[in-house]
């Protein structure tokens, strides 16, 4: 990171869209800055078009005489509830709010605003690095105002509170998932004493939806290595609270001297493999989903160790009622989640064996479009420290993927899906829908998968014929 003189700093904001505001604070006789995220991301030279503007009076009278300064262009949104508006300018938008102080109930993260000072204003913020602010009015542009060294935790790397974090985060609950999330996306440390309030304070997360933990949740998976929120999370309790299916799976049982691999850290590592591949949220969910039915599912066999079977298949049930309280959408996407857990260990069986063209017909067939993303999450679900073994299932891996190419690039919807169907069976036998016609299906379609028969009429209309034959179906 830079740092800034005063001098430079308003080189930087030399821009139009400041100049305007200057304008129209020093017109009203107002004390205005721009806060928040953009003044972080000007030192941490990180792109963005999102100002935050803190007015020492009323940030709806700036906002309006910004609007009339940048005529037609320019759009209003006040919200007057809030004390609030927003100018949109072009691809630029401007959030002002007056100066204020908050205090809060015990039960409830909406505050009680009371007018203030720039310093009530930066008080209230949650962490050092969001509270500075840069002066706006033409007699100070560009002046720093950082009573709380932000731009030491800046070089340091360090996530603080500016005041006692206790009340920070007991406040608004909130804050610990973003005390998370930044440390996470900037690549930062959480300093001693703030880590130790999250732990002490973590409870209080009872208090806030899920709709805004969920917001939370998606900005730590869409980081470069979500692993470090995700750890984080469970070092300060917050992930037992929230998720607390995940964290169960942070245990290694050892029983006659065997021990399972610790399936929490598995799950973390997987999950930084698929975000080396893919930018996809919902992949990024599937991965780190993909063993949380583990749980569930381990026994002890004393013939072969710790055991987890079918764990892909209580994970996918698993999915939906995490999806619900967290108000993560209960659509395609959801569905999509669900047959990623449930299938990811089709390749990996696949691959520890001969890879047959049966097997790879069948995965496609059940896969359909997803089955890319299918295979980036098995492939990114090899973490074996034995490189042989690794070796092994990545070669395999390559096959499977070979065969899938030369199915998908001869139409496998055409070849996998029987020519005929349930309605012509029930057509030709004269049946309602029922328990026979299913098993005629399933029997044509594992004919087709199994390539006994290849998918023409002819061949199949015989099979289907001495198959009812032999059910009684005439």
């Amino acid at each position: 990171m830079r740092i800034l003189t005063d001098e430079e700093l308003a080189q930087v904001l030399d821009k139009e869209i400041f100049h305007k505001i200057s304008n129209a604070a020093d017109k009203l006789g107002l004390e205005c800055y721009v806060v928040g995220g953009y003044v972080r991301d000007i030192f941490l030279e990180r792109p963005t078009n999102d100002i935050d503007v803190v007015v020492v009076g009323s940030g709806i009278q700036v906002a309006s005489e910004l609007k009339q300064m940048l005529g037609r262009k320019a759009h209003l949104s006040v919200f007057r509830n809030f004390g609030t508006a927003q100018v949109k300018w072009h691809d630029i938008e401007v959030e002002f709010v007056g100066a204020r102080r908050e205090s809060y109930n015990r039960d409830s993260r909406k505050p009680i605003v009371e007018d203030g000072t720039l310093e009530d204003d930066q008080n209230r913020r949650d962490f050092t690095i969001n509270a500075m602010a840069v002066c706006l009015n033409a007699d100070r542009f560009g002046e720093l105002v950082d009573p709380f060294y932000g731009i030491e935790d800046l070089e340091d790397g360090i996530i603080r509170t500016p005041l006692d974090p206790d009340i920070t985060f007991s406040d608004d609950p909130l804050r610990m998932m973003r005390c998370v999330r930044f440390a996470t996306q900037l690549n930062f440390m959480i300093e001693d004493e703030t880590f130790e309030a999250l732990e002490r304070n973590a409870h209080r997360i009872k208090i806030v939806s899920g709709e805004r933990i969920k917001d939370e949740l998606n900005k730590i998976l869409m980081t470069k290595t979500p692993s470090r929120g995700f750890v984080d999370l469970q070092r300060c309790g917050l992930l037992n609270l929230i998720m607390p299916e995940l964290a169960a799976l942070d245990i290694v049982e050892t029983k006659n001297n065997r021990a399972h691999k610790n399936n929490f850290y598995h799950t973390l590592e997987v999950l930084d493999n698929v975000c080396k591949h893919s930018d996809n949220l919902w992949l990024r969910w599937a991965a780190l989903l993909h063993d949380v039915g583990k749980t569930k599912s381990k026994r002890w066999d004393n013939a072969i160790g710790w055991t987890f079977h079918n764990h892909n298949y209580l994970g996918a049930k698993m999915v939906q009622p995490m999806f619900r309280r967290l108000a993560l959408p209960l659509d395609a996407k959801m569905k999509y989640v669900e047959k990623l857990v449930d299938l990811h260990m089709r390749p990996i069986v696949i691959a520890d064996e001969v890879v047959t063209d049966s097997a790879v017909r069948r995965l496609l067939n059940d896969a359909g479009d997803d089955i890319d993303d299918l295979m980036t999450l098995c492939e990114a679900d090899i973490t074996s420290k034995n490189e042989g073994r690794k070796k092994h299932f990545l070669e395999n891996f390559r096959m499977v993927r070979e065969k899938l190419t030369d199915l998908q690039e001869k139409d496998y919807k055409r070849l996998l899906q029987p020519c005929i169907d349930g309605n012509e069976i029930m057509e030709m036998f004269n049946l309602k829908p029922c328990r026979e016609v299913g098993e005629l299906k399933k029997y044509l379609k594992d004919a087709v998968l199994d390539g006994k028969v290849v998918n023409e009429r002819e061949p199949l209309m015989e099979l289907l014929m001495n198959k009812a034959e032999k059910m009684g179906i005439r």
